[in-house]
């Protein structure tokens, strides 16, 4: 895998990165403090290539917290609410598409 600073991205509006939390697996997204949440509302968004290869590799300086971080679209609604920019996102924001067995 190539380093973050030279992956070719490109970037069509906002974006944020996410990478799912090592405890249990949870979606989280990269803040503005340089730490995880799981909460969308609380992720540090960003508009260009160059912003977004930053925000990653500060991601992946370290694998103990989160893993598998990676860029991806974000909506912000007129409301100025953050929401999935993509069908994979929204469906790792929600959870599984069907009921898991008991």
């Amino acid at each position: 895998m190539a380093s973050p600073q030279q992956q070719k991205l490109k970037v069509n509006g906002p974006v944020a990165v996410t990478a799912n939390r090592l405890t249990d697996g949870a979606v989280v997204w990269r803040t503005a403090q340089e730490d995880w949440s799981p909460d969308l509302a609380d992720a540090l968004i960003v508009t260009t290539a160059d912003q977004a290869i930053a925000l990653l590799a500060s991601a992946q300086k370290r694998d103990t917290d989160a893993v598998g971080a990676y860029v991806a679209p974000v909506v912000i609604e007129a409301d100025g609410a953050i929401a999935p920019g993509n069908l994979r996102e929204r469906i790792r924001v929600a959870g599984p598409t069907f009921e898991l067995p008991h």
